[in-house]
């Protein structure tokens, strides 16, 4: 989501200002309890209209096997306020020559009740319901990834919210002969064994069938040090956080807050695996180290996991753990992009190293760690940087920019003997750039993978800030290494993926170009297409025919076929999903949420009981842009359901 303050509406408490997938938003006042509505209906289908052109660049995979077909009919880019209102799904696809009708089912809507649990209320750590100033409880309209795990028989379905404090529910599923799911019962997930949870955002299942979530843009443990107020203990778009441990914003101290509150207990992977009895059990996998996780995606190999890091001036890492299926020990690495693309042109290529991150970790040591007091300056010595060098470069001392959840900033780092191993998991994107890595990206989000092309796909969801050349007031610093064009539409990303003897791994990224850009209608290069009596003129900077600011990304494998989620603020007044056909480079909208939404939870299952799904949810609507079109409290609840079913749709 895009990195600037924005205004949600939180579930039925209709609290203003909530943290979405990488957006900061203020804290606002608390609303009255509204009653809660029946579960929407499932969104009509929009017309169908054409294709839309994609940008240029091209997939170098082909690896898709030219055996199987699938595509879509589209949906129009709505143009009425009755289809801005409303999800818009795609009527059919088309597989290997043959038509399956589709539709966006509904399975829950945030608040809605099953039984005595009502999907998406926020607990505290004991499991009771989490209070707002008022009195009333706080159900989250922020609803991200879901996972859906078989255990035996029976289908669940795991559901984290992207709140802060945090919620994660599991839900019993019924499948009937035609494939229709539909949720039984839930109940929120325990994570007091782990402090709670922080503001969880993508997702992926891992290939050993448990929920891989994350937690992103925890607090900064320098600033927590030192901190003389709430905002700077928890950060100020956070403060809740403190009614997770029973206490409240409105009268905690500094010493109660620091006695509860400790930001190196947050944003790291997290793992929630389901016994036979479909009993769940969360984990932090620590060695996997700390940053504004935005997704985990594991590799064939079960061992090779890519992790990005939501926010400016981040960096892309790669973890390889000593143990296929076994996430608590392994190596560290970050990218470092050398770009072998002219400097500004759009899109741009990069052949890709990797930069290891201090030595192999376990788990229970990066706990040991912070059970054990660990604090920001027994890591690093720091020095003020004058003119953008540091005085003291002679004696050890290295610049560093990054985005600290705050802004970006500039320090003067110098690591203290022996920590190394705390460095590297606990101040993961410090470290980074410490050892010269590339922390520039921005906005790096969804991941996914191409089995049959060996390829790696990866979300940029803007290009800008750090990702541009040296511009003398966007680009907000460091090394350099990227130098693309500015486009705040976004782009996707393609990795070749090859072995790497000496690093242990059989899927280890080593060039990148982008297979598809945005539209940027401010760009002098493409003027704005839409006259003023356009239902798309003035709402849109980025064009409706074409992606924009991409985010979730799942692969079909087999049919060549990329879907792609958005997360847009005002690139596009409505958020779609869009398949990208890898071979022919055809971009077809398959999905609008309605005004303010993001597309959330993109996940595609091939097969579940001979059924395939393409999950996907709708978060927040009227939560991101036009607020004041939302009339009734029951409309801003979010969506958590699929395009389906399909038949099954293994490569």
């Amino acid at each position: 989501m895009n990195r600037t303050t924005k205004t949600m509406l939180w579930g039925l408490a209709l609290t203003a200002a909530a943290v979405a997938c990488g957006a900061d938003g203020a804290s606002g006042s608390a609303g009255k309890d509204g009653e809660s509505g029946k579960a929407g209906s499932d969104g009509k289908a929009g017309s169908e209209g054409k294709p839309g052109t994609p940008a240029a660049g091209s997939s170098s995979s082909g690896g898709a096997s030219a055996a199987h077909t699938l595509s879509f009919a589209p949906v129009s880019a709505p143009a009425t306020d009755e289809d801005k209102r409303a999800v818009l799904a795609t009527s059919k696809a088309r597989i290997d020559g043959r038509d399956a009708p589709i539709s966006f089912v509904t399975e829950a809507r945030s608040g809605q009740a099953f039984g005595a649990a009502t999907f998406g209320l926020i607990v505290d750590k004991n499991g009771a319901p989490i209070k707002n100033a008022d009195g009333s409880s706080f159900v989250s309209p922020s609803n991200d990834f879901s996972s859906i795990l078989k255990v035996g028989t029976k289908l669940y379905e795991i559901t984290h919210f992207e709140t802060t404090p945090a919620s994660m529910y599991l839900s019993e599923l019924s499948q009937d002969a035609a494939g229709n799911l539909a949720i039984q019962s839930t109940k929120p997930i325990d994570f007091s064994g782990v402090n709670g949870l922080w503001t969880p955002c993508a997702g992926s299942v891992s290939p050993w069938n448990t929920h891989l979530g994350s937690e992103e843009y925890p607090h900064d443990a320098r600033q927590y040090e030192t901190a003389e107020t709430l905002a700077q203990v928890t950060g100020s778009f956070n403060t809740n956080m403190v009614r997770y441990w029973g206490l409240d914003p409105a009268s905690a101290t500094v010493a109660q807050a620091k006695a509860a509150f400790n930001p190196y207990n947050y944003g790291w992977l997290t793992e929630v695996s389901l016994d036979a009895a479909a009993k769940p059990t969360a984990k932090k996998h620590y060695a996997a180290g700390r940053r504004a996780l935005e997704l985990a995606y594991v590799m064939p190999d079960q061992k090779t996991v890519y992790l990005t890091d939501d926010g400016t001036n981040d960096a892309f890492y790669m973890f390889i753990a000593k143990t296929p299926g076994d996430l608590s020990e392994g190596r560290l690495f970050a990218a470092r992009w050398f770009q072998t693309s002219p400097a500004g042109a759009p899109g741009g290529n990069a052949d890709i190293s990797w930069i290891e991150l201090g030595p192999s970790a376990k788990d229970s040591q990066v706990r040991a760690l912070i059970d054990g007091g660990i604090k920001f300056s027994d890591i690093f010595e720091v020095e003020a940087p004058a003119s953008g060098t540091c005085p003291s470069a002679g004696s050890g001392f290295r610049s560093t920019v990054v985005d600290l959840g705050y802004g970006v900033v500039t320090e003067c780092l110098k690591l203290k003997a022996g920590q190394e191993l705390a460095a590297s998991r606990l101040e993961s994107r410090r470290y980074a750039a410490y050892l010269g890595a590339t922390t520039e990206l921005r906005k790096n989000e969804g991941i996914t993978f191409d089995p049959d092309g060996s390829r790696l796909y990866v979300a940029f969801s803007e290009l800008n800030n750090g990702t541009v050349d040296n511009h003398p007031t966007r680009d907000l610093g460091g090394p350099n290494h990227i130098r693309l064009a500015e486009n705040p539409c976004g782009a996707v990303y393609e990795y070749v993926i090859s072995p790497d003897r000496q690093l242990g791994s059989d899927y280890v990224a080593r060039s990148t170009k982008a297979v598809i850009e945005g539209t940027w209608l401010a760009n002098p290069a493409s003027p704005n297409p839409y006259p003023a009596d356009s239902p798309y003129f003035g709402k849109n900077t980025c064009a409706v025919s074409n992606i924009a600011n991409p985010d979730n990304l799942t692969f079909i494998p087999g049919y060549g076929v990329l879907l792609i989620g958005e997360d847009s603020g005002a690139e596009h007044q409505n958020d779609a999903v869009w398949a990208y056909d890898i071979r022919t480079r055809e971009l077809t909208r398959i999905l609008s949420t309605p005004y303010g939404a993001e597309t959330t939870g993109l996940y595609f299952y091939p097969n579940l009981n001979g059924h395939a799904y393409i999950k996907v949810q709708v978060q927040h609507p009227y939560g991101e842009s036009d607020q004041s079109m939302l009339t009734s409290p029951a409309d801003a609840r979010s969506y958590t359901g699929y395009l389906g079913p399909l038949p099954a749709m293994a490569p």
